[in-house]
């Protein structure tokens, strides 16, 4: 979660690319990067392969991200932090937890004075939580990333909106095209319920702008009483 309730106001999805060198075949990795309210910068980055040198290009990644925020000549305090979030389907830390954040710290006081740039692994051998074992909006999250292509229901203790849309959109793509062209249809004619209801809806309006206009009453009095806009009830007025 973000520290002091920070929300996240943009949201850029780049397009997925191959790296070269891997360890263990080809990999996609799927680049997003966001920003909070406070011009904080996020670079999340999905991967499912090892690379080589993967420590010294999430460095080279995270401090370019950081430094190409200003050109040259412009004042360093115009600099907003960058925090990169690498979700792993391999172990590149010591850490047994399956999420750890690094920073730039004294090694003999631990202080942190360069605070602008960190990283944070979330490392998905690591997380072997059951269902009943998740007590976090990131557990749930983590959860759902690694298991999400073997799950047929949304679990009763997700609660986030947004968590939720997510398995609804994973179970789209292990559909049919019967099974989605069920759903279209389904959506399709909600659609024409919801139509016809506000069709309906406004045919009542309009017959009751017309009996008070037929009383005399000003368009404005009857837009009011309405809820028909203005342009509307002068068209009404016309046609009279």
């Amino acid at each position: 979660m973000l520290e002091n309730d920070k929300k996240i106001i943009s949201v850029e999805i780049l397009t997925p690319y191959q790296l070269p060198e891997l360890k263990g075949g080809k990999v996609t990795i799927v680049d997003v990067r966001a920003k909070d309210q406070s011009d904080k910068n996020y670079i999340v980055e999905m991967q499912v392969a090892e690379v080589g040198g993967f420590d010294k290009r999430v460095l080279h990644y995270a401090s370019k991200s950081y430094s190409s925020q200003i050109d040259r000549g412009d004042l360093y305090e115009k600099l907003n932090p960058a925090f990169f979030i690498g979700i792993l389907d391999f172990e590149v830390t010591q850490n047994k937890d399956y999420i750890s954040r690094h920073k730039i710290i004294d090694t003999e006081t631990v202080e942190n004075f360069i605070k602008d740039i960190e990283f944070n692994f979330i490392e998905l051998p690591k997380f072997n939580k059951k269902e009943t074992e998740l007590e976090t909006i990131i557990d749930q999250w983590v959860y759902f990333i690694k298991n999400a292509e073997d799950l047929e229901v949304i679990p009763e203790n997700v609660k986030d909106e947004g968590l939720k849309k997510a398995y609804e959109d994973a179970a789209k793509h292990n559909w049919t095209k019967a099974d989605l062209d069920a759903y279209d249809y389904v959506f399709m004619r909600e659609q024409d319920d919801r139509g016809r209801l506000t069709f309906a809806q406004t045919k009542v309006q309009k017959e009751i702008a017309k009996k008070f206009l037929n009383s005399g009453s000003s368009i404005e009095i009857v837009a009011e009483n309405t809820g028909l806009s203005i342009e509307e009830v002068r068209k009404l007025q016309f046609k009279k």
